[in-house]
């Protein structure tokens, strides 16, 4: 064999997994309501207790990256254990609270101001992360702390070359992905934001 190609394979057989970070499935919750700041806390904390809809079909692709995953990891949250039960078809897998969403605590605005959940959603994550409103909650610094060491595990499981699945929560993935890419990954397929949607990230190579 020449020594190039021996210098391939054993950068190939060096090279770190890939970690994928998917968002879990639509939760059963709805949002098609008009809430208060205090009714809307109430509704967030339901939603953080609550599982999937029903009648959802897992994306093909997404249960092909389980199934190739030698490591798949929810976070403690129902919605993402269900959606990692639905991909993983009956292997099994860790459930880490490192993974959980961040808060999202609301603005303490008047009772007759009412906004739909995704409205509240949105301002809540804007307090939260330009003004550090955190009621008593998770703080903008120590979610971040998190993510970095949500990333610095991850690179460790995959540095034998294995790919690691997680499958937790829209926002706080971000903040794990933007984490890896200070840690020298990169994202190499971005499928979005939405459910069931995955984002895969691999070493970055000079």
């Amino acid at each position: 064999m020449a020594d190039g190609a021996r210098g391939d394979l054993a950068e190939a057989s060096e090279r770190p997994g890939s970690v994928i970070l998917a968002r879990h499935g639509k939760p059963a919750l709805s949002r098609r309501r008009m809430l208060s700041a205090d009714e809307y806390r109430e509704w967030w904390a339901d939603y953080e207790i609550g599982g999937l809809a029903e009648g959802q079909t897992p994306p093909e692709r997404l249960k092909q990256v389980a199934e190739r995953a030698a490591f798949i990891i929810a976070s403690t949250r129902l919605r993402s254990v269900e959606t990692a039960q639905a991909i993983a078809c009956g292997r099994a897998f860790a459930e880490d609270p490192l993974f959980i969403e961040a808060p999202l605590p609301p603005p303490h605005w008047p009772g007759w101001l009412k906004l739909s959940p995704r409205v509240w959603g949105f301002v809540s994550r804007f307090w939260w992360w330009m003004f550090d409103h955190h009621d008593q909650q998770e703080t903008r610094r120590e979610a971040e702390a998190r993510a970095a060491e949500a990333a610095r595990q991850l690179s460790e499981l995959a540095a034998g070359g294995q790919d690691v699945l997680v499958v937790a929560h829209g926002f706080f993935n971000t903040m794990v992905g933007v984490a890896l890419r200070r840690q020298g990954w990169r994202c190499v397929e971005d499928g979005g934001f939405s459910y069931w949607a995955a984002r895969r990230f691999e070493v970055q190579h000079r």
